[in-house]
């Protein structure tokens, strides 16, 4: 079934048998209201165009559908393992030993940041020729031979930012006068939270300077070295220098307020981001 660009029951030529135009997006009740109205106009039309066309169809496509889940088999198995949680190499480097409750953040943001430069990305360019040539997306990008490697982080921005400012109109099925109409949808306030998690991740978190280095506990530690006769950490120790010591402590009181306020922040936006979980699909 993926396989398929557009079903026939959505086609310009499914509309002519039916009477009724399907039209662009519309809301759960908008939907419903439609069919409703379709089938009342004329019930056999109605269900040669929304009924025996998708039958058909089925029947005819059976061979491409199967290879083509084959193919998405191999794709979700060995290329994108969509059956699991990844980290990017740069933040949990391959071989090295890392707790479980330390995968989550990257695991979890880095599979938020694939949706946006993959997912998001191909939204943009699968039905648009003049999106693909902005983008520069090669072949395998689109269409049947599409594999889920194509990245492009403007792609998927650009794609954020028109759900970012998608409103309640005649197409959502909101009326001029109505109270809500002209408000942001739900898409474009779940749009808004995605760029959020997605801004803070990619540029927020990376910027964040070294706790030992920002608290001067880094500072401080060098300054015993330096001061200590045989080079190590005696002086560090030892030095009873009341100047010094409350160098050290003013540093390592600073350095834990750091480190907490960086968990309180990171504990935050993991919650936020399993909010919008349901919303994280294509």
């Amino acid at each position: 079934m993926a396989s398929r660009s557009q079903y026939w029951s959505c086609t310009k030529f499914a509309d002519w048998i039916r009477g009724t135009p399907k039209g662009s997006a519309k809301t759960g009740a908008g939907w419903r209201e439609w069919n409703r109205t379709s089938r009342e106009k004329n019930p056999i039309r109605y269900w040669i165009a929304e009924t025996a066309l998708d039958r058909i169809q089925d029947a005819l496509m059976w061979p491409v559908d199967k290879l083509y889940d084959i193919k998405y088999y191999g794709n979700n198995r060995w290329i994108t393992r969509t059956h699991a949680l990844t980290a990017h190499s740069r933040d949990i480097k391959p071989g090295h030993w890392c707790d479980v409750g330390n995968r989550f953040l990257p695991c979890l943001f880095n599979e938020l940041v694939d949706f946006v430069e993959v997912e998001l990305a191909w939204k943009n360019i699968a039905w648009d020729e003049k999106a693909r040539e902005k983008y520069k997306s090669p072949w395998y990008a689109t269409g049947w031979w599409r594999f889920r490697t194509w990245r492009s982080s403007q792609a998927g921005i650009d794609y954020l930012m028109w759900e970012m400012n998608l409103v309640k109109d005649r197409d959502w099925g909101v009326n001029p006068g109505d109270d809500d109409y002209g408000e942001l949808t739900d898409q474009a306030k779940t749009a808004m939270e995605i760029y959020t998690l997605y801004r803070w991740w990619k540029e927020i978190y990376p910027a964040r300077q070294d706790p030992h280095d920002e608290s001067g506990w880094s500072a401080v530690c060098e300054q015993g070295r330096l001061n200590s006769p045989d080079g190590g950490f005696t002086d560090f120790l030892d030095n009873k220098d009341p100047e010094f010591q409350r160098a050290k402590d003013r540093a390592h009181e600073r350095l834990r307020e750091i480190e907490e306020q960086r968990r309180e922040e990171d504990t935050a936006m993991l919650i936020r981001l399993i909010k919008i979980r349901e919303s994280l699909w294509t």
